[in-house]
């Protein structure tokens, strides 16, 4: 053991490092020797959870214990670790392999111990029982290793005649002949996997009515993003960024990285995050909007950005965050906005597909937790005009003006409305009102009270929030000042657009919507890694 061999060498180095008399030399090894057997002895007993077990004999010494805190002392480079879910590709295979994961469960019954061993999200059942070169030591100290606790195992892969329901590889198993614990786990956890992972059917009269609550899932959430649904949430997001920049690259566009702390709110309004910065204050980007226009103007034609966007909103809300991953995008076009906008609802239906072929797994694992109606979508995408949405609204009973913003019951009931009409949970509202949209949004040349702007909803719920931008200075300065916004203090960007500048649109989404609204869960918190809101500042 890693412990043995450091006491064993600092005790001959303390022999070699006196250099005293011959006689000396002796009587230093004799003691060295015997503090090294005491320290054997005292390791076997702590690896034996210290109890004496009556068997004069541990056959199993020395395969089983504490790894001793890995410091990248060796490297055990003769070790062949095999990922779980790869394991039943080994069955044939005669070699012991090695494998790392946590122990998800354990189970002793008399000399024998199972234990169940997790990696990410799949599982796979492990044994131990007493015999030829299994002590009942190594059986008990097995067992007694806490839940959540990191273990190495060799063990050879062996087929079984039984399915095992309980874990993700279910025609194997491992005869464990090995084990040393890497990181021992706290006894006594906050909250269980199990319990986090328990499907969310409060209806069921047979389920186990065994719940933890999100303050204690996100007060504990290093321990709760390990259950399998939240492994397959936060992949799939990984594949929404993916996905979003893959098709655009492919689109031509180029990606860009946006400064976070700006000089004025990027988009007016109060909802801005004031940071003292050196003898002055500044603000923490609501958007990257004008800077992607700046890039536009610069001739980079198409540009996207992944990165944090800051909203000051004291929204306690189901998809509302102070911080949250923005996707955004910017277009120059030739002459009319629509190709911008049929470039992002081309891009999110992209999205879709490529989530629907290639995290199905994914998918299944968040819906066998979080039961949900598959998202469904059109190709082309469904557009629709916002007057056509206001009039399928009144003819629900609902009393909405035309130049009235979107309540989030109206947004949720439209959402409705067209899953009803058109069978499709993604679809476009295009020409919004001019007097609910922001300083640099085009208005509609024929018609003044609306704009050349849009946004889209998954499942009745806003995703994006786009326009056409006004690229003319003169104008830009005129709609800023009737917002009410210092002139001043957008100087540069304005100024940006006396040089020459296409038309262009674009938008911004908010990544964690997406997500929450696609898999069809109830709270942006559980697809937000570490959520910010005005009441959660930690971890």
């Amino acid at each position: 053991m890693v412990a043995d061999k450091e006491n064993i060498a600092n005790a001959s180095a303390a022999v070699e490092g006196e250099a005293t008399s011959k006689k000396g030399a002796k009587k230093q090894a004799k003691e060295a020797l015997k503090a090294a057997k005491k320290a054997e002895q005292k390791a076997a007993s702590l690896a034996n959870t210290g109890e004496e077990t009556g068997d004069a004999v541990d056959v199993s010494a020395g395969r089983y214990g504490s790894a001793g805190l890995i410091q990248s002392k060796e490297k055990f480079e003769d070790r062949n670790f095999v990922a779980v879910n790869k394991l039943a590709e080994q069955v044939s295979k005669e070699e012991l392999v090695w494998v790392r994961g946590r122990v998800h469960t354990s189970r002793s019954k008399g000399k024998q111990c199972f234990l169940v061993l997790r990696q990410q999200s799949s599982t796979v059942q492990g044994i131990l029982a007493v015999g030829e070169r299994i002590s009942k030591q190594m059986v008990k100290f097995a067992g007694n290793v806490s839940k959540e606790s990191i273990i190495d195992v060799q063990a050879k892969i062996v087929s079984v005649p039984n399915k095992i329901e309980s874990c993700t590889e279910q025609t194997i198993e491992l005869s464990i002949e090995q084990l040393f614990v890497v990181s021992l786990a706290k006894p006594q956890l906050p909250l269980q996997i199990e319990d986090a992972s328990r499907p969310d059917n409060p209806d069921d009269p047979e389920g186990l009515n065994i719940r933890v609550n999100q303050d204690t899932r996100l007060d504990n959430r290093v321990l709760d993003l390990r259950t399998p649904a939240n492994q397959a949430i936060f992949r799939l997001e990984a594949g929404v960024c993916r996905l979003f920049r893959d098709i655009l690259t492919a689109k031509g566009f180029t990606e860009i990285h946006t400064p976070k702390i700006i000089s004025a709110a990027s988009e007016g309004g109060a909802n801005v995050f004031t940071v003292s910065y050196f003898k002055d204050s500044a603000y923490l980007a609501q958007s990257p909007q004008l800077y992607k226009q700046m890039a536009i103007a610069a001739d980079f034609d198409k540009v996207y950005t992944v990165g944090a966007v800051f909203r000051a909103e004291d929204s306690n809300t189901h998809r509302h965050l102070t911080e949250f991953v923005g996707l955004d995008l910017e277009m120059a076009f030739k002459y009319h906005y629509h190709e911008v906008l049929h470039t992002i609802a081309d891009t999110l239906t992209e999205i879709f597909k490529g989530l629907r072929d290639n995290y199905s797994r994914e998918i299944a694992a968040v819906n066998q937790q979080f039961k949900a109606d598959q998202f469904k979508f059109l190709e082309p995408p469904l557009i629709l005009e916002f007057a056509e949405g206001v009039k399928m609204l009144r003819e629900a009973g609902v009393e909405t003006g035309d130049e009235e913003d979107l309540s989030t019951p109206n947004e949720k009931l439209l959402g409705r409305l067209v899953k009803a009409k058109y069978d499709t949970d993604f679809y476009v509202l295009d020409k919004f009102p001019l007097a609910i949209r922001p300083f640099y949004t085009m208005p509609d040349p024929s018609n003044p009270i609306y704009s050349n702007s849009y946004d889209m909803f998954m499942r009745g719920e806003e995703i994006i929030s786009g326009a056409q931008r006004i690229h003319d200075p003169d104008f830009l300065t005129e709609r800023a000042k009737h917002h009410g916004i210092d002139v001043s203090k957008i100087a540069a960007y304005i100024e940006s657009f006396r040089f020459g500048c296409p038309p262009h649109a674009g938008g911004g989404i908010g990544m964690e919507r997406v997500v929450m609204l696609y898999l069809g869960l109830d709270n942006i918190r559980k697809t937000s890694m570490f959520p910010r809101d005005p009441k959660r500042l930690t971890p």
